[in-house]
């Protein structure tokens, strides 16, 4: 399935960052732990090129552990800090701070050469939509969050926050690119809810779902709806809409219905810790 979505505001959240990225010490990409590349903007490494970086791995806790440990060990081979990261449950919280010590390692002993004391490290947030960026924040902070002002980029629209005296945050805005050059990022993004759902073809994605759980992940339908999966996806589809009491009047299936549910079954973690991209061999 085709997907592209790129609203006009994205083009100058884009053009405002760029801006502000000289302003920046430390780049700190949330990706969602699910699909940490397809997950990952393009253009926002670009951005940050040349600058500290520290990778969080959100949502780990709805992707499969196993994945998860193999894909910090990946990025961590890359030279990227990485952390594991569950924003909502505080889990991973604790390793941000000696992980932003040692990805601004150079930054510090710089500023120790200088003679410069307790400058607190500048940090640019940054991710696609819905990838938790608000939820990271304010669980990072515990809600005890100042703006900070005197200073270039503290204009409306940006918001500086001082965390501790050691390290301040910009936060900003998620945006994607402008095109997915590779049709399975679109429906990676698609399937758990970066995309808007209301330029998705439901049914289609549920059967993209079907076909990816029955080759990756056999038996969690099964396990949830009961219906057997050795069928065809459309098949199995209206399993699960009759399963699911899914009925229009006359009792006819309900498959938009039925592909919601499913859709948001596997984005919430009900079909169980899934990673819908792995590690490369």
């Amino acid at each position: 399935m085709e997907i592209q979505w790129y609203p006009g505001h994205m083009t100058k959240a884009m053009r405002q960052m760029s801006e502000d990225m000289k302003l920046i010490d430390l780049v700190i990409e949330l990706v969602d732990a699910r699909v940490p590349v397809s997950g990952r903007n393009p253009d926002l490494e670009k951005l940050g090129k040349g600058k500290a970086r520290l990778l969080l791995l959100n949502k780990s806790d709805l992707s499969d552990a196993r994945e998860n440990e193999r894909w910090k060990k990946y990025f961590q081979e890359q030279g990227l800090q990485t952390v594991l990261l569950d924003a909502q449950k505080n889990h991973g919280m604790a390793e941000i701070k000696a992980a932003i010590q040692i990805a601004c390692a150079e930054k510090i002993e710089r500023d120790r050469r200088r003679g410069i004391k307790n400058r607190p490290v500048r940090a640019m947030v940054v991710g696609i939509p819905n990838v938790g960026k608000s939820t990271f924040i304010n669980s990072f902070a515990k809600k005890a969050v100042t703006k900070t002002g005197n200073k270039p980029g503290v204009t409306k629209g940006k918001q500086w926050i001082r965390l501790n005296p050691t390290l301040e945050l910009l936060d900003t805005p998620g945006v994607l690119w402008p095109k997915f050059e590779d049709k399975t990022v679109g429906l990676h993004l698609a399937m758990i809810g970066t995309i808007n759902d209301e330029i998705l073809q439901t049914e289609e994605l549920a059967m993209e779902c079907i076909a990816f759980l029955k080759q990756e992940y056999a038996g969690k339908l099964k396990e949830r709806y009961e219906v057997a999966e050795d069928q065809e996806n459309h098949v199995v589809l209206l399993g699960i809409a009759e399963r699911l009491g899914c009925l229009k009047k006359g009792g006819e299936a309900d498959l938009t219905r039925a592909a919601k549910l499913l859709i948001e079954d596997l984005r919430s973690g009900r079909l169980g810790r899934i990673s819908i991209e792995k590690v490369p061999n």
